[in-house]
């Protein structure tokens, strides 16, 4: 078999039952399952990979994510992830506007920018712009709030204990992936530097900024560095700005993505969490580390 089908349930909403791998396998003609987590993933190994029309008649509207990849080089050595509403739950610079009092002006810029349907560097420079003299204590209150999703501790301690470098690459502000970056374990971290003058937000960003083109040249920076060929990497996001990221790795997947990103991405997330990022890979439960 020279493909092998991962299914996995979102275990908070559904359960993978025996019934249903049984019935994929029979549709796509797969050999004996391998069950990773009980009730949440399992592997079948399989010809070919199957159409979305097959998969859709079986699974239905239930929230189960499948990824089909070939069976041999699953498990990745490089990983880079961007950080707002993918290893983190939110966008960074629409918390420091609402401190600024300015929320819902720039959430609307940022679900643009996100969704693609205006520059992204264009973007962010006007946002920021727009955050000239917020006080440097609101970047201290704004890192306190912030959470990671579910399964991205368990996604980055996991690789990184089977020896792969993961890096933190966002489009966000190094004063935040710094903390992320450290409070989860990554290898490295990249992102835009927000200046300021010793008490507060000046309102500008330095150049140059780090937008869609420098998220994939710095993943083919560290695979080359790290002598890792493109074909052993993996990258997750959400917007639009990842695009080039994800489609420059061997794996993309998108992560509960805006629509331009989940139709042109090799592999989605859509309901389950980033621990789905290592089943897709062939990892069992039991392997993993947090």
């Amino acid at each position: 078999m020279n493909y092998v089908l991962t299914l996995v349930a979102d275990r908070a909403r559904t359960t993978l039952d025996a019934a249903t791998i049984a019935a994929v396998s029979d549709a796509i003609t797969a050999g004996p399952p391998d069950i990773l987590a009980p009730g949440e993933a399992a592997d079948l190994p399989c010809p070919a990979p199957p159409s979305p029309e097959t998969l859709a008649a079986i699974l239905g509207a239930r929230p189960i994510d499948a990824f089909c990849l070939p069976a041999k080089g699953r498990r990745k050595r490089l990983l880079t992830a961007d950080m707002d509403s993918t290893i983190i739950t939110a966008e960074v610079i629409d918390e420091l506007a609402a401190e600024a009092g300015i929320g819902a002006e720039i959430a609307a810029i940022t679900a643009r920018s996100m969704a693609g349907e205006i520059d992204f560097a264009d973007a962010l420079r006007a946002r920021v712009a727009r955050l000239g003299g917020t006080r440097l204590i609101a970047l201290d209150r704004v890192a306190a709030r912030l959470r990671s999703t579910e399964g991205a501790r368990e996604l980055i301690a996991t690789m990184r204990a089977e020896g792969a470098v993961t890096a933190l690459v966002s489009g966000g502000f190094s004063y935040f992936t710094a903390q992320i970056a450290e409070r989860l374990g990554f290898s490295a971290h990249f992102a835009n530097h927000l200046q300021d003058d010793g008490a507060a937000l000046t309102g500008a960003v330095a150049e140059p900024v780090l937008d869609r083109d420098a998220k994939a040249r710095i993943l083919r920076q560290l695979a080359a560095s790290h002598a890792i060929p493109l074909a052993a990497t993996m990258a997750i996001g959400d917007g639009a700005n990842d695009l080039a990221m994800l489609k420059t790795a061997g794996l993309g997947i998108a992560f509960r993505a805006k629509p331009v990103v989940a139709q042109a991405a090799e592999a989605r997330i859509t309901h389950g969490s980033l621990r789905a990022a290592l089943f897709a890979q062939g990892y069992h439960l039991s392997e993993f580390r947090e």
